[in-house]
């Protein structure tokens, strides 16, 4: 077993040999260490203001191992708050989601506004009047929130940077995920509710995995034969990735951890017909590239893949267009959250036609996801061994394949590569070595 000391991980990530440990995958001292070295500094995804609209919504959400509370207040302003009681422990909140005028605790009924502050103490008058102070036992709100564009963060490090300094360089290719498919400014939405669902693998396979690892496609070949892909029709063969055809391909990477895989289309930049099945969703796309191209010039040849925002949050930006969650519920289990996206003005017929391709693509029933599940989970058993802890995993490909800044800003790769992992574990070992943020060195 690994020991939870700066030299043992500068050890199990061994960037020069391209080499990770496996310990890092199942081990539970690790897996303590992660909570408190990662989990509870960097900043993290908790849902998207369209899930609060109203005064008095809330929905329960997660960071790192900690249920939280994303709520609005009566003067329309969000909050994260930690979802204990401030008196024994107990969740105030125990539904996913709903409206409320007040957050009370089931177990001993002490009450809290939608602002945090305790509003209610049975008893108050003859048990406490004079001894506790209701303004000083409020719920634990988080350190830092942020709206961006309609996505709610937040971290519990007070020192941690600036959201957009801690995006950096991915900050560009989240956008385009989030803006409007026009290239209007924001304008997303959560399209129904959200999947969730429990599978015995490490969060960082999940995480790994949307950094930009196309090298694994062949997991998802028999997805590719019965044409999965929004093009299926009548035995044309539907491929998941013909939104871009004859674009070049970009694995980036940035020194806060976060890596992409996005692509340029070609300078023509003309619209490839993908929804061959049905001419109104097909035509309201169409309409929506030419407004982007028009709008965005030169800057709508970039289209957004996959990528993963250090640490546990992914996103894809075309179909099917999400948000995904790898929270960690043990060296050795996480659950996953998918928030699946669609701009709010979206016409209700191409709203319920993505919400069916979504659900068939994606999610705990959908094909693409059976794939990457069954890898994760027997790659997180195959690493509990004795002898099999003994050898370490592979991370060499495409070592210093890479240029910088070209021919867009990060380390850029135009061939399938590792470098993005690399980066993402350099980021992890740093995180895990580092007692506070002045320490990891901002970029």
């Amino acid at each position: 077993m690994i020991e939870g000391t700066a030299g043992s991980y500068a050890s199990v990530v061994d960037l020069k040999a391209g080499t990770i440990a496996r310990d890092i995958f199942v081990d539970d001292a690790i897996y303590r260490d992660e909570l408190e070295q990662v989990f509870a500094r960097m900043w993290l995804f908790v849902g998207h203001e369209s899930q609060i609209p109203n005064p008095g919504d809330f929905f329960a959400s997660r960071m790192g191992a900690e249920s939280v509370i994303l709520c609005r207040d009566r003067e329309r302003h969000i909050h994260v708050f930690l979802n204990t009681c401030r008196h024994r422990g107990m969740k105030v909140c125990r539904y996913d989601e709903g409206n409320t005028p007040l957050l009370t605790c089931p177990y001993h009924a002490w009450s809290y506004s939608l602002d945090g502050k305790l509003a209610g103490v049975p008893m108050y008058n003859k048990l406490y009047d004079g001894v506790l102070d209701k303004s000083q036992w409020g719920l634990i709100e988080v350190a830092q929130m942020v709206n961006y564009k309609g996505t709610i963060w937040a971290t519990w490090d007070p020192a941690a940077p600036a959201f957009e300094d801690y995006l950096g360089g991915a900050k560009t290719h989240l956008d385009f995920t989030l803006d409007a498919r026009d290239g209007r400014e924001g304008g997303s939405e959560v399209l129904g509710g959200i999947q969730k669902w429990v599978v015995p693998s490490n969060w960082k396979f999940g995480a790994e995995n949307f950094l930009g690892d196309t090298y694994h496609n062949i997991s998802h070949r028999s997805v590719d034969l019965v044409g999965i892909g929004p093009s299926a029709l009548k035995g044309v063969r539907g491929r998941r990735d013909e939104e871009v055809p004859g674009g070049q391909e970009l694995w980036i990477s940035f020194a806060q951890g976060h890596g992409l895989h996005s692509a340029l289309r070609p300078e023509a930049n003309a619209y490839a017909r993908t929804f061959l099945d049905n001419d109104e969703v097909d035509d309201y796309f169409r309409a929506c590239f030419e407004a982007r191209k028009q709008r965005l010039g030169e800057r709508s040849r970039m289209v957004s893949r996959t990528g993963t925002i250090f640490p546990n949050t992914s996103y894809h930006g075309q179909q099917p267009r999400a948000l995904f969650v790898w929270h960690p519920h043990s060296a050795t289990s996480m659950e996953i959250w998918r928030f699946y996206l669609v701009d709010r003005d979206t016409p209700p017929a191409v709203k319920e036609f993505l919400r069916h391709y979504y659900m068939r693509y994606s999610g705990p029933g959908g094909m693409t996801e059976q794939d990457d599940m069954e890898n994760w989970n027997y790659a997180t058993a195959a690493s509990r061994g004795t002898i099999a802890r003994r050898h370490p995993y592979n991370y060499q490909q495409s070592v210093g394949a890479f240029s910088t800044d070209d021919p867009v800003p990060g380390n850029v790769s135009l061939q399938i590569t590792e470098e993005n992992a690399r980066n993402f574990y350099r980021r992890w070992r740093d995180c895990m070595i580092a007692p506070s943020w002045s320490d990891l060195q901002k970029p």
